[in-house]
């Protein structure tokens, strides 16, 4: 089972169960150019990530944006942990927005590591590596090692079962330090949606909260081991000064939005 980027389908028909996923052969993942734009695939009828050569560390899809949104809490966190690296497009831009920011990806695909060329991911580094990994092995042995956690393992079949269940978000929580907020990327059609839902309310309790795309597509879900989640500050929607303004431009739109969803909740 694979951890990668997200995928955004092209057609509203439900994930495959399990059943069909352990049946199913294994995919290998592969680079469609249109013009200027590059998008990542295991099927012709999902896309997994997407990317304009004009604008290579620019979030391009609507949810990456949305997944930011954890910089209204925590504008500078010193190292933030992904899960599913795909084409890169939280990577990137965190790599070159949040300079201070340590970022670990972990990636059980060899073949989407293979691609981070293509996608133009920054070479590893001293602030910057990819680490090919069981992301649910790997997190089972973390213990107050990130401020930021992002989910975003999907395989062509929808989310690894590892990757959604209890355990892994009691593992989650386990690997945040206090404080750290977690953020997930989610498909509101799947049927096991509000059980994740569930699962994950069960370790964070009522420090959470869910925001949905205009197209009912991607729910990411926000959950913070910690209190920051209420902090009155962050409705006010002022960029923080660690934020470059060109982020900032890119994210206020969205970010809108989630401040919107908190008034709300």
């Amino acid at each position: 089972m694979s951890a990668r980027d997200s995928s955004l389908p092209l057609s509203s028909a439900p994930m495959a169960p399990d059943a069909a996923r352990a049946a199913a052969p294994a995919t290998l993942p592969y680079v469609h150019a249109s013009g200027t734009t590059r998008s990542l695939h295991f099927s012709d009828k999902v896309i997994q990530s997407r990317m304009s050569t004009l604008s290579p560390d620019a979030l391009d899809l609507e949810y990456t944006r949305m997944m930011m949104g954890f910089v209204l809490f925590a504008p500078a966190p010193a190292d933030i942990l992904m899960v599913g690296l795909g084409g890169g497009s939280l990577a990137k831009f965190c790599h070159r927005y949040l300079a201070h920011s340590r970022i670990e990806v972990v990636e059980i695909d060899p073949g989407v590591i293979a691609l981070r060329d293509a996608f133009m991911v920054p070479p590893d580094g001293e602030r910057f590596k990819v680490v090919r990994a069981d992301a649910a092995d790997h997190l089972r042995g973390l213990r107050d090692a990130a401020d930021v956690l992002l989910l975003d393992g999907f395989d062509d079949a929808g989310i690894p079962p590892a990757l959604c269940s209890a355990a892994f978000y009691a593992d989650c929580h386990r690997a945040l330090r206090d404080d750290g907020i977690l953020v997930i990327n989610f498909h509101v059609n799947h049927p096991s949606h509000r059980v994740y839902l569930e699962r994950v309310r069960a370790v964070f309790g009522g420090a959470m909260f869910e925001v949905v795309d205009d197209d009912m597509t991607n729910s990411i879900v926000f959950a913070c081991k910690g209190d920051l989640l209420d902090d009155p500050a962050a409705a006010d929607l002022k960029r923080p000064a660690v934020i470059p303004k060109d982020a900032w431009r890119q994210l206020m739109p969205t970010l809108r939005i989630i401040g919107a969803t908190r008034e709300l909740k």
